[in-house]
């Protein structure tokens, strides 16, 4: 699911011949870095009610980053730098993107229970 979310990524810049879409894919790579630099590696804490400045942080730096990945697409079409659909094909990437990590996530929650 992870390779067709990577090629749909890659089709919405090669099949409109422009590269401004790649910008979603450097928000793909920051929305993990919150989870493991300060919740240790681990999910746990977004789901979580405790949390101190640096959870909440990574909680907030979590949010904005997955926000961030629908909201450049659709910035960069209100600026005409993309067509339109080339922001499906990527709110499309970024939906297969967002179940590939749920369905990790569930797996991984089912594992620790074993």
């Amino acid at each position: 699911m992870f390779s067709a979310s990577f090629l749909l990524q890659i089709l919405a810049c090669v099949l409109y011949n422009n590269w401004w879409p790649m910008l979603t894919a450097l928000l793909y790579v920051l929305v993990p870095m919150p989870c493991l630099f300060f919740g240790g590696g681990s999910t746990h804490f977004l789901t979580s009610r405790e949390g101190g400045g640096w959870i909440n942080a990574a909680k907030f730096l979590t949010g904005a980053s997955a926000v961030g990945s629908i909201a450049v697409p659709a910035i960069l079409r209100h600026a005409q730098l993309i067509e339109t659909g080339a922001m499906l094909i990527e709110f499309t990437s970024f939906f297969i993107l967002v179940c590939t990590v749920l369905c990790f996530h569930r797996v991984s929650l089912d594992d620790e229970d074993w």
